[in-house]
């Protein structure tokens, strides 16, 4: 089995260290390079070609956004494909519809533990887009705005491709099918909270979270908790 060759792009020394040294306890990642700016960080993909660039958006002397308009039309050009994975604070309307305008592949918040990293990851280097569900809502607004500008690659993505279902399917998920507190669960996750936060928010265990995560998940007929958001904001279960 071949491993997913990963860069990363991060001007702040602690979040590229703890990226790169989480990164590297997975067997089937291999951390191929790293760099605090755009300038190395392009010249860096130029050279490597990984699999995924994890590029955060906010470089100090060029925005990520920008960087990955820059290596989209690299590759291109020198046809090899490196999958843009934007890792950013920033869950504004417009940075997240420009990066994916700029071609980039996946979007995560900066927060994301390390599991749902490890996930989008995975997802990104198999061709599909992975949108952090904390800012599902603004894509698949757009998505259903302007059907023909989703992000790259998420036609057939196992989340985005929710935005698409028949009226018959999305008929099918009815908000009396969850419970109270299943229903705030879910408006957390839409949200974009953790495990943890929920269970603050709604004073109870994590372990009595987890529970109710896969219960809505099994209702919801959804693989991960980014294609639950996205199912029920699509379907008006929560807004």
């Amino acid at each position: 089995m071949s491993k997913i060759r990963i860069a990363l792009i991060e001007d702040h020394d602690l979040t590229r260290v703890g990226i790169r040294t989480a990164l590297l306890q997975k067997k089937e990642i291999e951390f191929v390079g790293e760099a605090a700016n755009a300038a190395e960080g392009l010249k860096m993909l130029k050279k490597l070609q990984p699999d995924i660039a994890i590029v955060d958006i906010g470089l100090p002397d060029e925005d990520g956004i920008e960087l990955t308009r820059q290596v989209k039309s690299i590759a291109e050009t020198e046809k090899f494909d490196t999958k843009v994975l934007i890792l950013t604070l920033q869950d504004n309307r417009e940075s997240v519809l420009a990066a994916f305008a700029a071609g980039a592949d996946s979007y995560c918040m900066k927060d994301i533990n390390f599991d749902n990293l490890l996930e989008a990851v995975r997802v990104t280097y198999h061709g599909y887009a992975w949108i952090d569900p904390a800012i599902a809502k603004i894509v698949l607004q757009q998505a259903q705005q302007n059907p023909n500008q989703l992000p790259s690659g998420s036609e057939d993505d196992k989340t985005l491709g929710d935005a698409q279902e028949s009226e018959e399917n999305q008929q099918s998920i009815q908000p009396y099918a969850l419970t109270e507190r299943e229903l705030e669960v879910l408006q957390l996750i839409v949200e974009g909270c953790s495990n943890a936060v929920i269970a603050e928010r709604l004073f109870i265990t994590i372990g009595t979270v987890k529970t109710h995560v896969r219960n809505i998940l099994n209702k919801l007929s959804a693989d991960d908790r980014t294609q639950a958001a996205v199912r029920a904001l699509r379907s008006g279960i929560v807004g």
